[in-house]
């Protein structure tokens, strides 16, 4: 209406405030008593559709196609009737001639109260019509979503609805039921995060009354307005990170700068519903600490050692490290709690993706990232998009092999850059030593209570054991001759290594580099990481990139 943008609040719907706090126990009894008592969660339909007042007649025979559709789904299925806009009662009329009220699959209404509305709609397999419920509310939820026709065109959807936009064939309809029905999709907070109201009472105490207004006339589009959201006038932008590692489970509140304003840390429980359990309960604490340190969190970002498929959110096998941690959805249980779409992807994965928004790959097509820590792992960035692979298995880069008759990995082969340069390999060569008295120098002690590490083996080469020395001189070749099998398999303009013993190994890995690379690589710049906490930041910017993708 060409007001003055900065006067507009952008706070999303107060209805999603009541929404997202309607979680009924009891929602099973909702469901029987409106579809039957041996209906499911999960297994059934909502379909609602309503006249479209500019085109009736295709309205009628797009209504008439959905419900041939449904009949063949043979899905158990709650159907409201359309509302009063000119079509209505033909569109009644073609629920009765196909005898819809009879039908045994299918329960015909003409209202449900709001509250047992939204609970049929949460836990329902698909919705189906043209309703602004399907496009608006549902998304809450991480329903799936049908939306025929033109009716809703034009407004922004969550990636929970699949458009149908030429409904013009059963079959159409049909594949979509098929494509639809029963996925889980992250909840969106397009329309609202149940914060409406507080927020809007924020805004009208931010506004001086006494302060005399000339009116203003703005003319859209107005571009690079940052007063144009409350993000930019109260609130900070951030996301939840979520690190899962072989010791500790952290979660951070990181902003979209990449500083971590608040970070949490407890020891990862030893078993699944334990480790579960914990990261509910800290995220849950962390979003509500995120209110009072003024951050709006717009998602959950998840960093886990082992392969991940992110598209679903599913870890498919994790490391030895972390138990009990194969085929375990970690995005459906958090979004249901939290009401938040929630990423999952691999630690190396994510340290890429730290590196990309936040370190030293920022503006950079193609690059590498090697983590050196426990074990050895990484991300791959290629044309500014991270490469997954066909089955979620790219970038193992710990994995490549370096020596035919090496020592043994962790994942079954010999050989492999983890089993020379990792943390647990160079833990593994410091008992050695130390077992036969070779590790101790003068300067160095290790306590009766303390296992010997890693780094008690990087201090005594710093004290001048040749030993450990020369231990340390073998782990950084090992790694270096995967970083030049890197470059030569894909060319990248930037390797950069991340991790606790990356600094300790830079040098020789430069070496091997001049030594043995082809000299049309042997220039490519190979760097420590400056970022403190990757695993979070790369979490975060899973986030971050995808929540602010719109623009205002």
């Amino acid at each position: 209406m060409c007001e003055d943008h900065d006067r507009i609040l952008l706070a999303g719907c107060p209805s999603y405030d009541k929404l997202l706090s309607a979680k009924n126990k009891d929602y099973m009894s909702i469901i029987r008593m409106w579809l039957g008592d041996d209906v499911k969660s999960k297994d059934y339909i909502v379909a609602l559709q309503h006249p479209v007042t500019t085109d009736i007649k295709h309205s009628i025979k797009m209504f008439e196609l959905t419900l041939d559709a449904l009949i063949s789904f043979n899905k158990r299925t709650l159907v409201l009737f359309p509302n009063i806009d000119a079509g209505s009662k033909e569109m009644v009329r073609v629920m009765r001639k196909k005898g819809i009220e009879h039908h045994p699959n299918f329960r015909a209404v003409k209202h449900v109260p709001f509250d047992q509305f939204i609970q049929l709609v949460a836990h329902a397999g698909c919705m189906i019509g043209n309703s602004s419920c399907g496009v608006r509310e549902v998304g809450a939820f991480g329903t799936p979503v049908i939306n025929l026709g033109t009716r809703q065109i034009g407004r922004e959807t969550g990636e929970n609805v699949l458009h149908v936009r030429d409904a013009d064939t059963q079959d159409k309809i049909l594949q979509a039921l098929h494509l639809q029905f029963g996925k889980q999709y992250p909840c969106s907070k397009i329309y609202g995060d149940g914060n409406a109201v507080p927020r809007i009472l924020k805004f009208l105490k931010s506004i001086d009354l006494q302060e005399p207004l000339q009116k203003k006339f703005c003319f859209p589009p107005v571009k690079d307005n940052i007063s144009q959201d409350i993000d930019h006038i109260l609130e900070t932008l951030s996301a939840l990170a979520v690190d899962l590692g072989g010791t500790n489970l952290r979660v951070a509140i990181v902003s979209m700068k990449g500083e971590i304003v608040k970070k949490y840390t407890q020891f990862n429980p030893k078993t699944y519903e334990e480790r579960i359990n914990l990261i509910l309960q800290m995220c849950v604490e962390a979003a509500a600490e995120a209110v009072k340190l003024n951050c709006r969190i717009l998602g959950v970002g998840i960093s886990t050692g082992g392969r991940v498929n992110p598209r679903e959110g599913i870890v498919l096998h994790s490391t030895k490290l972390i138990q009990e941690w194969n085929s375990v959805d970690l995005r459906t249980p958090l979004s249901d709690t939290l009401h938040l779409p929630v990423w999952v992807d691999n630690d190396g994965n994510c340290a890429a993706l730290a590196e990309r928004k936040f370190g030293q790959g920022k503006g950079l097509e193609n690059f590498v990232t090697l983590i050196t820590g426990t074990g050895i792992g990484g991300g791959i960035i290629h044309q500014h998009e991270l490469i997954h692979g066909s089955s979620f298995c790219a970038a193992e880069l710990g994995h490549i092999v370096v020596s035919l008759d090496g020592p043994d990995c962790s994942c079954g082969s010999h050989g492999c850059i983890e089993a020379y340069a990792s943390g647990m390999a160079l833990q593994r060569e410091a008992k050695k030593l130390h077992d036969e008295d070779q590790l101790l120098v003068e300067g160095m002690s290790v306590p009766k209570d303390e296992a010997v590490g890693a780094l008690h083996l990087i201090q005594a080469a710093k004290l001048g054991n040749a030993k450990a020395q020369s231990i340390l001189r073998t782990a950084g070749t090992a790694l270096g001759l995967g970083v030049v099998n890197i470059l030569h398999t894909m060319n990248p303009s930037l390797v950069i290594l991340s991790g606790v013993l990356a600094s300790h190994y830079i040098h020789t890995v430069k070496d091997v580099i001049r030594q043995q690379a082809l000299s049309s690589v042997q220039d490519v710049d190979v760097v420590v990481s400056d970022l403190v906490e990757p695993a979070l930041l790369g979490a975060a910017s899973m986030v971050l990139d995808y929540t602010t993708r719109r623009i205002y």
